[in-house]
This record gives C-alpha cells, sequence and structure tokens, in this order.
C-alpha cells in the first residue's frame, strides 16, 4: 500500500519543557443529558496536528468548546497557559485563535473585500489584506464578488483569509477539505504547509485521511468523545488495521485519499 505524501517537518516543537500552544486536560462537554466530550486530553505544539474520526464522534463540539461557542462541564483548555475556559467566544478569538468553521459560513450579503474589511486590525504588523491577497491573488481578483458567488474554493481561501486577519496565534479549521475538489485540497495543503513554516500553530479536523495524513506528523483520533489513538502520519499510514478499526477507511493504493473500507 503506498503512503500518502508525508508532511514536510515544520519548525520545531521548541525546547523540551515549553508551555504548549494548546493544552486541554480532563475536557468535558454534555448536551442536555449527552456527554459528548468526555474527559478529552490534547496538546498541540508548534507542529500542525490533524485530528480525525468518523461523523458524531465530537470533533466539531471540540472545536466549538475551544473557540466558547458552547460550554464546557468541566475541565481545562489553555493557549500558552492561559486558560480560556469562562471566556466569551470575542475574547477568545482576541486571546489568539482563529476558527475556519465547516462549511466555510461566508455572506451572502458581502463582498470578499467587505469580509476582509470587517475583521482587518488597523496597523497590523502580521497579516493584512495586502498580505491575504497575496496568498489568495484569486480572491484579490473577486473582490467584489459576493461570498456565495465564489467557488467552494474561493469560499475556503476566504474564510482562511479572514480567520488570519486576526492574527492567530492558534489556526483551527473544522473540516477544511470537505466538498473541494482534489486540484483544490492538493492547493489546500500546500497553503497549510505555507503557514505552518509561518509559524502559525495548526489543529485541523478532518475526515479524509489522505489529506489528514498529507498535513500532519502528529495525528490524534477521537472516538467517541475521546481521544481513542495519538500516533505519527508514518506509523498509521502503514497500519490498515488501525485505519479500519478507528476510522473505517483505508488508504488509497494510488491517491493516498481515504475510502470507505468494504465489507
Amino acid at each position: 500500500m503506498a503512503e500518502p505524501v508525508a508532511a514536510p517537518a515544520p519548525a520545531p516543537d521548541g525546547e523540551p519543557g515549553a508551555v504548549p500552544v494548546l493544552a486541554i486536560a480532563g475536557l468535558d462537554v454534555r448536551y442536555g443529558q449527552s456527554h459528548v466530550l468526555q474527559g478529552v486530553d490534547l496538546v498541540v505544539n508548534r507542529r500542525p496536528l490533524s485530528l480525525i474520526g468518523r461523523n458524531g464522534m465530537g470533533k466539531s463540539t471540540l472545536c466549538n468548546a475551544i473557540t466558547g461557542l458552547v460550554p464546557a462541564f468541566g475541565g481545562s483548555i489553555k493557549l500558552y497557559g492561559d486558560e480560556l475556559v469562562g471566556l466569551k467566544p470575542h475574547e477568545i478569538a482576541r486571546s489568539g485563535i482563529g476558527y475556519v468553521p465547516q462549511g466555510r459560513r461566508v455572506f451572502a450579503s458581502l463582498s470578499v473585500e467587505e469580509h476582509l474589511k470587517m475583521v482587518a486590525r488597523r496597523g497590523s504588523d502580521g497579516w493584512t489584506i495586502k498580505k491575504v491577497y497575496e496568498l489568495f491573488p484569486s480572491l484579490e481578483a473577486r473582490r467584489k464578488n459576493g461570498g456565495t458567488q465564489l467557488s467552494g474554493g474561493e469560499q475556503q481561501m476566504l474564510a482562511i483569509a479572514r480567520a488570519l486577519l486576526l492574527n492567530p496565534r492558534l489556526l483551527i479549521m473544522d473540516e477544511p477539505s470537505e466538498g473541494l475538489a482534489p486540484i483544490v485540497v492538493e492547493h489546500l495543503v500546500k497553503t497549510l504547509h505555507n503557514l505552518a513554516s509561518e509559524g502559525v500553530a495548526l489543529l485541523v479536523v478532518e475526515q479524509n485521511l489522505g489529506v489528514a495524513l498529507s498535513i500532519s506528523e502528529r495525528i490524534a483520533i477521537m472516538v467517541t468523545g475521546r481521544i481513542a489513538l495519538e500516533t505519527t502520519a508514518l506509523q498509521l499510514a502503514g497500519d490498515e488495521a488501525a485505519q479500519r478499526r478507528y476510522l473505517g477507511v483505508s488508504t488509497h493504493i494510488d491517491t493516498g485519499v481515504a475510502e470507505t473500507a468494504k465489507p
């Protein structure tokens, strides 16, 4: 079985004992009587981390808990050592977390440029509208178009650009490759590699195993609200039994794109 293309080695995580970018410990989240997240422990350092799992395992709930969109029932979420639990979503965003939600969530009534101006910070030394246009030239070419007049790939570019303008220390992406053509996914993966090389820490939630393995050297697998396994992309790519056990998928021999396993 051919392995997916490995992600290039990004900047090192830092000295042993350094404060993690994101440290989640004992996190519990409930929806009514449903115990959705159950004692989640997860650490994100400077190297990209991909979180994978089947539908309904709690991945998006974890994203929403980190960003304050759902309350934590218990546990801790720390960004560079600072507690986030109990903060409001806008306070968490200001602390340095950018979020690219599943489904992009762009506004039909706003042009590309209006989306960006809405979040751009004046006098910023980091990400600016000019810089995100350099990253995504097609957005500049369509800057007057409404959000829903863009292709799926362009909407994803806009969602990423919008998050980058907050100058995040950590960028969280929920299902970034969903609904995108393979050539667009390839461009997305290259973009994430570039962001990682510029020092942006990444937590990428994916269902596409091939994409997850191409983005990150470290992989965490979520099963029924818990982190069931943490491993490396290289180990998981070569362990078809683990792929089928935890994900019900196997890596495609030719393309590296995950496909549903057959009985």
